[in-house]
């Protein structure tokens, strides 16, 4: 039995944002692995919990739920095979500072470094960049202790790594990652403001290309595209366009995705290089981007249905800017895990920052997801959605084979929880 002092009575919790509170009886703070081996052989019922900044209840549960804060913060680098072993606990700002002190980088970050590694990749988190996957194509192996409580390695050989890279929690408890890293590089941001939907409806690809990362900020109505971040690395040649011919204004001074924000937690911008883990994200890693006010929802659909996308969701654009603070656009390249929201097509991401109006978004989410319809769009794992479990089976192809899996490797429904009952039956 684990010890006492590594499990405790769950009190009122919530997730970051607030707009769920967790039901779990109790939740465990193992300190090992072999403490948390014999936590799951032991327990009927568990749920891993990350850095909480899922909004929807994939990580909630009526039973246990488990944090990996407590483990051992490993980070190991193999220089020969380019691969970083990550313990599961560790944020993507810890793993960045690790990575680059040994003079190695990861091919991308998401726009907010503070989330866990494995949480991000179990979700199909993503950062931006047309020949940019998710955070879980780097994943070439990872350590998972299973329903018996034995740790089984699933390596870069075995075919069901495409099944474990964005897993839901449903299989197991990962406790390591193993990452492809590369040598470390620098990044310079720029952000400009105000481009035409005439500009977007012609050039989207073109203007999505002309960085190694770049991101577009809306909110679907008349005034266009609000702002435009473009990331570059000083190694790479990638496409220029000329934004400002285009009618855009370069900042003159930091300026938030959420206007009105304080800019003092924006990485630097204003093409001033500096480290790839200083730049790709938007939020840097020693701030607190909000006060967690705020529920987010995002879709993804084929790129090569980005324009007539945009031009759907500007149908609606009036009828949900009241709960809308902002929409970002990104381009993500296609994945090979299963349930990654890109897998199997080059994608476009619409993300969407809403106020924490829970009544209002669950109106505004089936308007967003009827203009989308047309074009198969795929929820974010961990992020609001009116989405049916038909639905969800319908966009995301492999979803039957996942449930199969899971059933299999763990039969007794060990890691189930009421999320996971819903979506995978």
């Amino acid at each position: 039995m684990i010890d006492d002092d590594t499990t405790t009575a769950a009190h009122t919790r919530t997730n970051w944002a607030g707009n769920v509170t967790y039901s779990a009886s109790r939740l465990a703070e193992p300190t090992s692995v072999d403490d948390l081996q014999r936590l799951v052989a032991s327990t009927p019922r568990l749920t891993a919990l990350g850095s909480r900044h899922s909004f929807n209840t994939i990580a909630d549960t009526d039973a246990v739920q488990v944090t990996l804060t407590g483990l051992p913060p490993e980070l190991d680098v193999d220089s020969d095979r380019r691969v970083a072993r990550v313990a599961a606990g560790l944020t993507h700002a810890q793993v960045a500072v690790g990575l680059e002190a040994r003079g190695w980088a990861l091919a991308n970050l998401a726009s907010l470094p503070h989330i866990s590694v494995a949480g991000a990749v179990a979700t199909g988190t993503h950062g931006s960049g047309v020949g940019n996957a998710s955070l879980a194509q780097s994943v070439v192996g990872l350590e998972i202790v299973r329903a018996s409580g034995d740790v089984e390695v699933v390596g870069a050989d075995d075919p069901r790594l495409d099944a474990h890279r964005v897993a839901l929690g449903a299989l197991g408890v990962v406790v390591a990652v193993r990452l492809a890293v590369e040598p470390t590089y620098r990044v310079a941001q720029t952000v400009h403001t105000g481009l035409g939907w005439d500009v977007v409806d012609a050039q989207f690809e073109s203007i999505m290309s002309a960085g190694y990362s770049v991101s577009m900020f809306t909110g679907y109505t008349d005034d266009g595209i609000r702002q435009i971040w473009t990331k570059r690395r000083e190694d790479r040649d990638d496409a220029v366009i000329d934004l400002a011919a285009l009618g855009a204004v370069a900042g003159a001074e930091p300026i938030h995705p959420v206007p009105g924000s304080e800019t003092a937690g924006v990485t630097e911008q204003g093409g001033v290089p500096g480290p790839w883990h200083e730049r790709l994200p938007h939020f840097r890693s020693s701030f607190t981007p909000s006060a967690g006010e705020e529920i987010q929802a995002e879709y993804m659909v084929d790129a090569a249905d980005a324009v007539p996308a945009i031009q759907a969701l500007r149908r609606i654009g009036d009828a949900i800017a009241p709960v809308l603070f902002v929409s970002e656009i990104r381009r993500i390249a296609a994945d090979d895990a299963w349930l990654a929201p890109s897998s199997g097509r080059d994608s476009v991401a619409f993300h969407f920052t809403f106020r924490r109006q829970t009544e209002d978004v669950a109106v505004a989410l089936p308007l967003i997801e009827n203009a989308l319809a047309p074009f198969g769009p795929r929820p974010h794992w961990g992020k609001v959605a009116a989405a049916s479990p038909e639905r969800l089976h319908q966009v995301y192809p492999q979803l039957g084979a996942f449930a199969a899996l899971a059933r299999d490797l763990d039969p007794e429904g060990r890691f189930r929880n009421p999320f996971l009952d819903r979506v995978l039956g």
